[in-house]
């Protein structure tokens, strides 16, 4: 051992205890092993130096006869025990971080303050000499008061070892305890934090989350539920209203196809009959979207179906309209037609009707008419790479062929049935002075057919590729150096 540690063995050990605090604060949290390795070399040579001294954490401390070298010798001595206790805990701290991860967080600390209460009483015994076991009885009788005192404190604490045990949920998981929905942020020793979906932060007692029903919406993984009930006329014929909902469904590209969303009746009285859309999405912030298009769909499939909601306002079509006039009021580009425009044009629309599977618009034809769906779920294949992709589905009010009507370009997509599907067409000779005559039209069209255009062109287009930096590194790595 060098010169200067042997003869000022307490200005070292007192030095070395300095330094580690110092570098437990200056290497980053992300070099977490080597702060690791660190601590545990300064904890090396800082026993090394009381051992070579002879203060001997084991034994009283020396210089008997000199009261100040005795009290600092005594308080090295302690200070061992304590920095071993903390060495310790951070030792098994980053184990557990590496087998169980941020669930064994609570685990982690009893046990630290476990580890710190007998190397305390070690320190009485070995260090200061003192009479441990009449300190053990005094002290496990005011545990017993102060046990009494905190029985709730003491109930959450247990209740979160439970918890991290069993793993009802972790960290990250969207979870529902007694009714409070959302994201967990934390687990300690005393409560669950979520954040919930309005941003707000709901702190619930482990006591209180150990004994509610918990609902895991993140297990299995990448699967969230989501249902959507809607209630119509007690004088709809079920099954229509069920293959309304189900071509609703398969309009929703975004539901999952395993496990297959599913239609079922709920409900019925007098005042009408309640149905339940369900089905599962793969991530929790779709769930919002997906419900909020699922209902969209549903509403406008209904229609189509000739069902109303009860929650929706009667529109002023009357009952004896076609088909094609009562398409017309609820398209969103031709419901600023008037009144006779309206009925000219439903004059001269013709039904078609299209079985699953059956091609309704040719990618690379130029359209010379208009296709305005009623009922059905359209999808829209576009070609990447060789290989055809759906791009989206369409539903009841969609138009399609729009770009040969206005600008005789090619269709940039397969437009095919993927259910039972009607549309009415319009031909060109009679929408052509239509869009001569009313701007308003013409210019919506454009609107549909420039956003289809880019967003065909955004879905097709090859994907940047990013550079690699080239570093010293990495010219290493090539040569297999």
């Amino acid at each position: 051992m060098p010169s200067f540690i042997a003869d000022h063995p307490m200005l070292c050990a007192v030095a070395l205890i300095l330094i580690d605090i110092a570098v437990w604060r200056l290497i980053s949290p992300n070099l977490a092993n080597w702060k690791l390795a660190a601590r545990l070399v300064i904890f090396a040579v800082f026993s090394a130096v009381l051992f070579n001294d002879g203060m001997n954490p084991m034994q009283a401390a020396p210089y008997a006869d000199d009261t100040t070298l005795h009290l600092a010798a005594t308080a090295l001595q302690i200070g061992w025990w304590l920095f071993a206790a903390r060495t310790l805990t951070v030792l098994l701290g980053a184990v557990m971080m590496q087998r169980v991860g941020h669930t064994g967080r609570l685990l982690q600390d009893l046990m630290g303050a476990v580890i710190f209460l007998i190397a305390i009483i070690a320190a009485m015994a070995y260090v200061l000499d003192l009479p441990v076991k009449g300190v053990l009885a005094t002290s496990g009788a005011v545990a017993i008061i102060v046990g009494l005192a905190l029985q709730s404190t003491l109930s959450d604490v247990f209740s979160g070892i439970v918890l991290n045990t069993t793993k009802p949920y972790q960290i990250d998981d969207w979870i529902s305890i007694d009714g409070t929905e959302g994201r967990v942020t934390d687990i300690d020793w005393r409560a669950t934090r979520l954040q919930t979906s309005q941003g707000s932060l709901a702190v619930i007692p482990n006591s209180l989350a150990a004994k509610a029903k918990i609902i895991n919406f993140s297990r299995p993984a990448d699967m969230f539920g989501l249902a959507v009930s809607l209630q119509v006329s007690p004088h709809a014929r079920p099954q229509t209203v069920i293959e309304a909902l189900e071509r609703a469904m398969q309009g929703c590209r975004a539901l999952l196809a395993k496990p297959a969303p599913s239609v079922a009746f709920k409900v019925s009285s007098s005042g009408g009959v309640e149905y339940e859309i369900s089905g599962f999405v793969p991530a929790m912030g779709l769930k919002r979207e997906v419900r909020n298009q699922l209902y969209d769909l549903a509403f406008r499939h209904l229609q189509a179906a000739g069902v109303g909601l009860l929650s929706a306002t009667e529109g002023s079509t009357p009952a004896t309209v076609s088909g094609a006039r009562a398409l017309l009021e609820r398209s969103s580009i031709f419901s600023t037609l008037r009144q006779e425009e309206k009925d000219t044009f439903s004059q001269n629309m013709t039904l078609h009707t299209y079985r699953a599977g059956d091609m309704i618009l040719p990618a690379g034809e130029v359209s010379d008419h208009l296709f305005i769906i009623e009922s059905g779920v359209v999808s829209v294949m576009l070609l990447k790479g060789g290989h055809k992709f759906e791009a989206g589905r369409m539903g009841p009010g969609e138009v399609i062929g729009e770009s040969g009507i206005l600008s005789d370009q090619a269709t940039l997509a397969d437009f095919t049935a993927k259910t039972y599907c009607t549309l009415y067409r319009i031909e060109n000779e009679y929408l052509k002075p239509c869009l001569d005559a009313r701007h308003d039209i013409g210019e919506a069209m454009k609107a549909l057919l420039d956003f289809r255009v880019h967003a065909a062109q955004a879905l097709t287009e090859d994907a940047p590729v990013v550079p690699v930096k080239k570093g010293f590194l990495q010219w290493l790595k090539n040569r297999g150096l």
